[in-house]
């Protein structure tokens, strides 16, 4: 490329300098304007960035190429609209909406603008346990998937380092609790693990009775794929007082455990992937092969998956629009279940 990449991030908090950092590690990017509701007026940051207190503002003012979304849930959507109506391409993080109304908004301004790249922050697919959980079960060493178990919990719903964030908890702005807000991830994982069809036979059990918030602090899921016959279970949860991120793959041929999972927190563990192959013979003590990853490069090696669909005009390889839809689809799917 002759020329880098203009970016804009709209939300400039733990996410968006997050973005930022990786942003400015890449060759074919540079950092060009941010905007959040913690600025006055706009003007210029020591490094040369410029900034907005809006993002109406930012994207009326500079001339950029891509704008990366870190607002709360229910701007995403408008948000989104007008960076593709701009003709910008557009990173936004998870979830892609508060509900299911917004997703489709965007869906149908996509299909206008069908050269413009649209990607959505489901990070978990790019960390390194997850990247070899799934070439394992395309390979199809251990068989097919017979269930799927997994338990994403953390202590809160409100971070208490960052008390002031208080639109997690009202289900007008965020749509949901800790299911949408992190269990999400968990979902989309299970899709992505699960390969052909969807999970159409849902039962869920969905509680708010510790927080006292209007949005859920558990949810308890079980799911079945009609079309592959297996099996989902789910716990998502936001008084799991030791942080906990647990997911075991049974196969015909064997097992596949996810345990713990690398985050700027260091609270859920060293991330590991634990096999089991199966052996008539051992009465159900199998042999162990572990492995342990020590580094995190998801945040990355997103944005460069990201960068290449741009500047190779190919489709977005995962966590585009339609993927997005199906994610956030299942989600509600399985908050209309419960009722």
């Amino acid at each position: 490329m002759s020329k880098q990449l203009k970016v804009g991030i709209a939300g400039f908090g733990l996410v968006g300098k997050k973005r930022f950092k990786q942003i400015e590690n890449n060759r074919f990017l540079i950092n060009s304007a941010v905007c959040d509701i913690n600025f006055s007026g706009s003007g210029t940051l020591p490094n040369g960035v410029r900034y907005y207190d809006t993002y109406k503002h930012l994207l009326k003012d500079e001339v950029l190429d891509i704008l990366f979304i870190s607002l709360p849930n229910y701007l995403a959507p408008e948000v989104i609209i007008s960076a593709l109506e701009k003709g910008l391409h557009v990173f936004c993080e998870k979830p892609p909406a508060a509900d299911m109304k917004g997703m489709e908004k965007v869906r149908k301004t996509h299909l206008k603008y069908p050269n413009l790249k649209v990607k959505f922050g489901f990070n978990h697919r790019y960390h390194d346990s997850v990247q070899l959980a799934l070439k394992l079960i395309k390979e199809q060493k251990y068989g097919n998937i017979i269930n799927i178990r997994g338990i994403y919990g953390k202590s809160f719903i409100i971070n208490p380092n960052d008390p002031e964030i208080t639109w997690r908890s009202k289900k007008s702005k965020a749509g949901g609790g800790i299911l949408l807000d992190q269990g999400i991830h968990m979902v989309d994982l299970i899709r992505l693990f699960s390969g052909e069809g969807e999970y159409d036979q849902i039962f869920s059990l969905i509680d708010y009775n510790f927080w006292n918030y209007d949005v859920e602090d558990n949810a308890y899921v079980l799911m079945k794929n009609s079309k592959s016959g297996s099996i989902a279970m789910l716990h998502s949860s936001a008084t799991e007082w030791s942080h906990t991120f647990n997911l075991s793959i049974t196969l015909t041929k064997g097992k596949i455990v996810l345990s713990g999972i690398l985050t700027n927190s260091k609270s859920y563990g060293s991330e590991k992937i634990i096999i089991n192959e199966r052996n008539k013979n051992d009465q159900g003590v199998p042999r162990d092969e572990v492995y342990t990853f020590i580094n995190d490069n998801s945040w990355c090696l997103e944005i460069e998956d990201f960068v290449d669909s741009i500047i190779n005009d190919k489709p977005v390889s995962t966590g585009g629009v339609e993927d997005a839809c199906r994610t956030l689809k299942l989600v509600f799917d399985i908050y209309n279940s419960e009722k």
